[in-house]
């Protein structure tokens, strides 16, 4: 199952809106390596390309979260935290595995895609709004 970059994943931040939708494309990538399950090294390279993207995200969104003072930003770096977590583990069942099984998909489903659904729904989507709000304070 490929993700994808729905209107209800938009936060109105132009720049993290763009970056989940690079993200999303780099998940895409790794699903389409695991699609030759006896690739490993492709779905090793991907791994580590969607690992290397999310660091560089995860970064400019806690920077744009400094830069307004989020009051939410240490639960925010926690789940981030989680997500880089998950990376890790499946670099490790890769590692333990010929290429990727049916289960590394499933968890790469479960632990990734749904896993950035719920965060841009949810967290991602509470700092754009805060963004948005302390621009401008007079619609309070």
């Amino acid at each position: 199952m490929y993700a994808k970059f729905t209107d209800d994943l938009i936060t109105g931040n132009e720049m993290i809106d763009g970056q989940h939708k690079e993200l999303i494309e780099k998940i895409n990538g790794l699903m389409r390596a695991c699609d030759e399950r006896a690739d490993k090294a492709g779905a090793v390279k991907m791994l580590n390309y969607l690992a290397d993207y999310t660091e560089y995200h995860f970064k400019e969104e806690e920077g744009l979260q400094e830069s307004i003072g989020y009051p939410g930003i240490e639960e925010h770096k926690k789940k981030h935290e989680e997500l880089k977590q998950t990376v890790k583990e499946l670099h490790d069942m890769l590692e333990e595995e010929e290429g990727p099984s049916d289960a590394f998909v499933a968890k790469v489903n479960e632990k990734v895609t749904e896993w950035l659904y719920y965060h841009i729904k949810t967290f991602d989507r509470s700092v754009a709004e805060y963004k948005f709000m302390r621009g401008n304070v007079e619609r309070i």
